[in-house]
């Protein structure tokens, strides 16, 4: 039974077979495919896949078979000849075959444990990287990868907002992306993704790495370009002086970021915080002082049992990397950077119009439509200009397009009108969620709507404003009243509304 006891021979049976084979085509795939990557500068998410979890998973799987098949023969052996095997293997390294036997399996054990720890540590840094973030599921995070390479932050990586640094939050984020993957694979995740991401760490622990709110006190003076949905494309210009200032350790104390400052704590009826009926401010002296909604309030009770939120950075920079523009605003600013033409008679009330119909189901379709829309609308009523400008009527169709594609994402049911930027208060409530006048303490302060708290005028360029008039407050494009004031900017310019309007405008066109 010497045969028996030779380790090679109890290694000669099928699941060892099979686990050499795997170990040996788990080992070349890693190696082949890791050199292409380097090679080639190859970067793809499911190339990191397969380089990274699937090719080692099959090698370790692999070499697990090796012992287990052994182990099952040597068993097997035993049980037919039990005085001729002995219960443990018999390790004489007297015998030169065993020494080189072991040798080998030692040499061999250790040079694989070394390629997956390298397949393990480089896992990790793809797990961390933006090209498994963004484009693994490509579909579900399409219109966030996106919004983020245009954003201010695209050269931060996304766990760098979303993550942090630390074992816990790490821990805590892979778990909650093994659920998202698995509803990428089943093919269960919403459409739109909702935001926002409830568990997300504070702001305090990321944004702050870079952003030092005790430094932030200059005003800021921040220009506004618009342009008029007119025959001429009229331009206009608003410059406002922002007050950033900031917490009680700066020099100027107050204005935009006086909020973090203070232990400002609210409650939102509605997941997207955009109902806040309760708010409570505790001052330097420890007090707190509770503000409630004159316009529909808590019920008894739910100002003491509704869950609270303390607020931080991301309730008003709520939108800082996934930026949607509106297509008016997106159009605006192609036509200020000169890239769309100007002088394209009714260009901006065209594209826009063409940009915001509801019945498009694909992005191709809505390229299409556009095209077609400006060539039509040109050759319809400028044909010499089509003629003329041709050259200029196309570059301006391709950024539209480039625009709808930046901004619309029919597959998700996602666009600039899914979610609220709490970011001043045009398009959504933002400020005035709270700074509305109807959030009133005990002993009769208020949350005061006064557009000066947090910024003034200082000129604009308009057709109703006197060239070289001084402009001590804004003035509105149409007169209307003391609307301008009774009203929310969003009361009109909610994305339900301009779609409606925009609407109306393309069936004129």
């Amino acid at each position: 039974m010497s045969a028996w006891r030779n380790t090679l021979v109890y290694a000669w049976n099928p699941i060892s077979i099979v686990g050499f084979a795997l170990t040996l085509v788990g080992t070349g795939l890693i190696v082949s495919f890791s050199a292409i990557e380097v090679m080639h500068e190859v970067h793809n998410p499911y190339l990191g896949i397969l380089i990274y979890f699937f090719f080692p998973l099959l090698l370790v799987f692999g070499m697990l078979l090796v012992p287990i098949g052994i182990f099952l023969t040597r068993n097997r052996s035993r049980s037919i000849d039990p005085d001729g095997v002995p219960q443990y293997p018999v390790l004489d390294f007297n015998d030169l075959k065993k020494r080189k036997i072991a040798l080998f399996f030692t040499v061999a054990t250790l040079v694989l444990s070394v390629l997956i720890t390298l397949s393990a540590v480089k896992g990790y840094e793809f797990t961390e990287s933006v090209i498994f973030c963004g484009k693994l599921c490509h579909v579900a995070m399409e219109p966030e990868y996106v919004a983020w390479q245009r954003s201010p932050h695209a050269k931060v990586k996304c766990v760098e907002c979303h993550v942090g640094s630390g074992v816990k939050w790490y821990v805590r984020a892979k778990a909650s992306g093994t659920r998202q993957m698995l509803a990428v694979l089943f093919n269960t995740f919403p459409r739109p993704i909702e935001t926002p991401v409830m568990s997300l760490r504070p702001s305090r622990d990321t944004c702050e790495g870079c952003h030092w709110p005790e430094k932030f006190f200059s005003p800021r003076l921040k220009k506004f370009y618009h342009y008029a949905p007119n025959e001429k494309n009229t331009p206009r210009e608003t410059d406002l002086l922002i007050f950033i200032n900031g917490t009680p350790e700066t020099p100027l104390e107050g204005g935009v970021h006086w909020h973090i400052g203070q232990e400002v704590t609210y409650i939102s009826r509605d997941k997207k915080r955009q109902d806040i009926p309760y708010i409570s401010v505790k001052g330097k002296d420890g007090k707190i002082r509770e503000y409630l909604t004159s316009e529909k309030p808590l019920g008894k009770g739910e100002a003491a049992n509704g869950e609270k939120r303390i607020m931080d950075c991301i309730d008003c920079h709520n939108r800082p990397s996934h930026i949607y523009k509106s297509p008016g605003e997106a159009v605006d600013a192609h036509l200020h950077a000169g890239v769309i033409d100007a002088s394209l008679p009714y260009f901006k009330k065209v594209a826009v119009g063409l940009m915001t119909s509801a019945a498009y189901k694909t992005t191709g379709e809505a390229k299409d439509a556009i095209a077609g829309g400006i060539h039509d609308y040109y050759d319809r009523n400028y044909p010499v200009l089509a003629r003329e400008k041709s050259a200029r009527i196309q570059q301006a169709i391709t950024e539209s397009q480039e625009l709808y594609e930046t901004n619309f994402f029919p597959r998700m049911n996602a666009s600039w009108r899914t979610y609220p930027n709490n970011i001043g208060h045009f398009n959504f409530p933002g400020c005035f969620r709270c700074h509305d006048d109807k959030h009133k303490s005990a002993d009769g302060h208020v949350i005061r709507k006064d557009c000066d708290l947090c910024h003034k005028v200082m000129r604009q360029i308009q057709e109703n404003v006197p060239a070289g008039a001084a402009v001590t407050s804004f003035t509105h494009p149409v007169d209307i009243g003391d609307e301008l004031y009774k009203s929310n900017c969003s009361d009109c310019h909610q994305p339900s509304k301009i779609q409606h309007e925009e609407g109306k405008k393309r069936a004129e066109l």
